[in-house]
Parts: structure tokens; C-alpha cells; sequence
């Protein structure tokens, strides 16, 4: 799939496309819906190429930063979701104050018309757009008429509620891991390089790959999980027990993290390595231990947990 970080480096020679518009965080089933319904329109007019359009911080951490929700997917990660979902295209447009700025007439002109030639646009029928959200699907048909392209306004219903985002990130601080991985079609994952952490595991016999989050990428609530831990240098995948959390049965400050012990492994050298951790099923809540003898029995209870939900 090409990539083009601006309006810039779109080819003038590109073609005609089919646009499918939206910050695409998570491209959960409500997004595939849509993308199949783009890839659906672009058969049926002859257009060989579907384009998906999003944008670079998440429009709310530039107009209101204290109200940025955390990111499910990395632009890379959304990338290849992406064309796993059968687009051939993505334009990165780097949000800042000056394209909040643009009318709905001005971001049509400018991303629909002029960079990528769209003879169809197919996005969220609760897609909004332009200078204070003033833009919506029926303005866009009207531009669409106006312009020549086509436009389908996709309903993302899902069940009793509707697929979102919003919906995927309430999940994840509920620790509702599973409820995530229907939303999104897949496992929620996070990824990062495996750091040197306090041996604590290590010590009581669970050692644990640990990776760092970020306070801007969402992860699951604090708690013990089952999932997978899958090396992205080899594409091994483990079974694993993991934990989400600061470790309070331990005194000290520690930044939050996710700990990975792989089932029944002592031999595993992960320092320095990036891995993709994947969300199952939660086992329990976080919980600050009285002595080492509870917490070795608690963790003990993990694994043959973990054992029975991932079959293995």
C-alpha cells in the first residue's frame, strides 16, 4: 500500500480513486464495514484504487489536548490494518490549527477533488468535517453533486450498540478485553521493545517480558490477563499470563507497564526485542499482596488460569 504523509506527495498522476475518510483509530468492524463498502463501490465504477484519508495527532489533541482520548493504533499499525481491509492508499494529512480551519467546501476542493480525484466517497454516516464540525454526509453529497462523485453515508451498527472507537476504548478501561476483540474483529494488542524492569518476576519464578505504555496509546485496564506474546523479529507467538499495572504489592514508584510471563518458559531472552502483546480474557483485578507467599500462590492460579482459556 503507498503512503503519502501530505496533500504534497499524492502523485498528480494517481487516477481515479474511490475516498474513504475517517480517523480510523482501531479500523474496528464498524471501519471495515465501510472499507467494504468503498471496495464495493470501486468494482462497480471501474475505479482500481480505494484511498482512505486520516488524519496526524487525532484532530482533538490539537483543538482540545485535555480531551485527546488515547490511541488504539499507531499510524503504522493502522496502515497495515488498512490494506488488510483492501485499500490501496492512505493520506496522512497532518492535522494542526490551519486545517481545522478549512471549510467543508475548502477540504472537499483541496483532498477530495484536487489530490486524489475521487469519483466516489464512501465514509461513516456519522462523519463530520470542516471548520467547527460543520460538514456532514448530507453536505457532502451536495459538494458530491457539484463536483462529480458519488457519496454513501455507511450506518456502523453492531449489535445493541454502535462499533466505535469511544466504544473500544470504554472496553479496554473496564478491562472488558473480550468485549474489545468483538468490536475490533481481532485482539486488542499492544506492542513495544521489551525493557530491563526489577527481576522481581524472575526472582519468584515467573520471569516477565515487560513492556512500557504510554499514557496516549489505550491499554487495558489494571489487571491479569491471558493472551499471546508474538516476537516481530521471528513471528514466534507464546501463550502468556499478563499483567497490566504498576505492581503494588512491591513499595515504590513504577511507571505502568505490561508483563508478560510465557507459560511455563525460563529460556526465553526477549531484552531489547519488540514483541506484540494480545488481550484474551481478563483473570482478575490488580491486587496489593500482604506477603510474597500470597502473591506466588495468586500467580500459581494465573497460569493454570491462563492454561484453561487459551487451551493450550
Amino acid at each position: 500500500m503507498q503512503i503519502w504523509r501530505s496533500v504534497e506527495e499524492v502523485p498528480a498522476d494517481l487516477g481515479p480513486t474511490v475516498v474513504t475518510i475517517g480517523n480510523f483509530d482501531g479500523v474496528h468492524r464498524g471501519h471495515q464495514h465501510v472499507l467494504q463498502r468503498a471496495r464495493a463501490a470501486a468494482e462497480r465504477l471501474g475505479v482500481e484504487q480505494v484511498v482512505a484519508v486520516t488524519f496526524d495527532p487525532h484532530p482533538m489533541a490539537v483543538l482540545r489536548p485535555e480531551h485527546a482520548p488515547p490511541t488504539l493504533t499507531s499510524i503504522p499499525s493502522r496502515a497495515d490494518l488498512l490494506a488488510q481491509s483492501g485499500v490501496d492508499g492512505l493520506l496522512v494529512v497532518p492535522f494542526d490549527r490551519e486545517v481545522a480551519g478549512w471549510s467543508p467546501e475548502t477540504f472537499v476542493e483541496r483532498i477530495i477533488v484536487d489530490a486524489l480525484g475521487a469519483r466516489a466517497v464512501v465514509v461513516g454516516a456519522n462523519f463530520r468535517f470542516g471548520h467547527k464540525a460543520a460538514g456532514d454526509v448530507a453536505l457532502l453529497a451536495e459538494e458530491g453533486r457539484r463536483h462529480g462523485f458519488e457519496t454513501e453515508g455507511v450506518a456502523l451498527d453492531g449489535g445493541p450498540q454502535v462499533w466505535s472507537s469511544t466504544y473500544v476504548r470504554h472496553c479496554l478501561a473496564t478491562g472488558d478485553v473480550a468485549g474489545a476483540a468483538e468490536a475490533l474483529g481481532r485482539l486488542h494488542t499492544v506492542r513495544g521493545t521489551v525493557v530491563r524492569g526489577d527481576q522481581r518476576g524472575r526472582e519468584l519464578g515467573f520471569p516477565t517480558a515487560n513492556v512500557p505504555t504510554r499514557a496516549e496509546e489505550a491499554a487495558p485496564a489494571d489487571g491479569v490477563y491471558a493472551g499471546w506474546l508474538t516476537r516481530q523479529d521471528t513471528g514466534e507467538r507464546f501463550p502468556a499470563a499478563i499483567s497490566v499495572g504498576t505492581n503494588p504489592t512491591f513499595a515504590g514508584e513504577r511507571a505502568r507497564r505490561v508483563e508478560s510471563y510465557v507459560l511455563d518458559r525460563d529460556d526465553l531472552e526477549l531484552y531489547g526485542v519488540e514483541v506484540e502483546v494480545a488481550f484474551v480474557e481478563r483473570l482478575r483485578g490488580m491486587v496489593a499482596f500482604e506477603g510474597i507467599e500470597a502473591l506466588i500462590a495468586t500467580m500459581h492460579d494465573d497460569v493454570r488460569r491462563a492454561h484453561e482459556v487459551l487451551g493450550v
